[in-house]
């Protein structure tokens, strides 16, 4: 155990940066899974056009590259990002294509005759998507998200590459200062674990709580 301890510390301020990131890029994700979610099933080709540019472009190329671009590449065009708003773009950008096609599918998979019914109590489309669609598809949704969130959680490991000194950035410097292998990269597995076992009890709590009454 003494062997380890010295590692601690140094994962721990890691971990911080890794949240930090987390947190960031799921709120970006999920405003923009929503935004172009939504945008698909517009009424306006244009928007359906541009929500689909997006969602094809990010899902069809790599985050690695995504996120190179934007540190990288930007700065070239005259746009300079910080490597924390390069992470957090690129990481909410990417994972906000897979989520807006999560939103579109869980929409389009309630009932048509939730839709008819709510349409025969002369809902307005605002009422209509909020208490009769909306929380049938949010229902849908939770598990994938809930998916989504942890995938994203082992993604934030990528902004180590542009400097940012996140859990697996402290364990590369502390495998090259140290050349114990074995050890960094064991606490390393426990120290992503412990992040990702509280996400995805979170997730399944929320899916309990929106199941609460249905059938």
């Amino acid at each position: 155990m003494s062997s380890i301890t010295p590692f601690i510390q140094p994962l721990l301020k890691g971990a911080a940066v890794t949240l930090h990131v987390m947190i960031l890029s799921i709120i970006v994700a999920f405003l923009l899974s929503f935004l172009f979610g939504f945008m698909k099933l517009s009424k306006w080709k244009i928007l359906r056009m541009i929500s689909s540019i997006y969602i094809e472009v990010f899902r069809g190329t790599s985050l690695l590259i995504q996120l190179f671009w934007l540190y990288f590449a930007l700065p070239m065009l005259g746009v300079q990002l910080s490597a924390m708003t390069a992470g957090v773009l690129a990481i909410g950008l990417n994972y906000g294509a897979y989520g807006a096609e999560v939103v579109r599918s869980s929409i389009q998979a309630v009932p048509k005759g939730q839709t008819e019914a709510a349409i025969a109590l002369n809902m307005t489309t605002f009422q209509k998507m909020r208490i009769v669609i909306l929380p049938q598809a949010l229902l849908l949704m939770t598990p994938t998200f809930g998916n989504l969130t942890i995938e994203l959680l082992k993604g934030t490991a990528l902004v180590s590459l542009v400097t940012l000194s996140d859990l697996t950035f402290q364990a590369m410097l502390l495998r090259t200062a140290t050349m114990k292998t074995a050890e960094i990269f064991g606490l390393l597995l426990i120290f992503y674990f412990l992040i990702a076992y509280p996400v995805s009890l979170g997730f399944r709590w929320l899916e309990r709580k929106l199941s609460v009454g249905r059938v």
